[in-house]
């Protein structure tokens, strides 16, 4: 058997907490294993992000976003990071340009 990502309790609590006043143990299980599958998704394609935009040993913040907003996950509406490249000031922008 293979080491537990997420805590049993945890995943009974957050049935729980979405109304459910009985919680079986298979329910528990197959929501840790669903949420297995979508934490090495997200984890997986975050991943072949970071490594598009150059970054081969660091997923940042708008990998997992991006990622996650794709799947329709609940990080859909999550405001994306700044752009790590700024804009130096009195730069011309398209806006200014105009």
């Amino acid at each position: 058997m293979s080491e537990r990502k997420f805590s049993l309790y945890d995943i009974e609590q957050f049935i729980r907490e979405a109304g459910a006043e009985k919680v079986t143990e298979d329910a528990v299980l197959d929501l840790e294993r669903e949420l297995e599958k979508l934490a090495d998704s997200i984890a997986n394609k975050a991943k072949r992000y970071a490594e598009h935009a150059g970054r081969r040993k660091l997923i940042r913040r708008e990998d997992i976003l991006l990622t996650a907003r794709e799947s329709g996950t609940s990080y859909r509406n999550a405001p994306m990071a700044r752009r790590a490249r700024r804009v130096p000031r009195g730069a011309i922008t398209v806006q200014q340009r105009t």
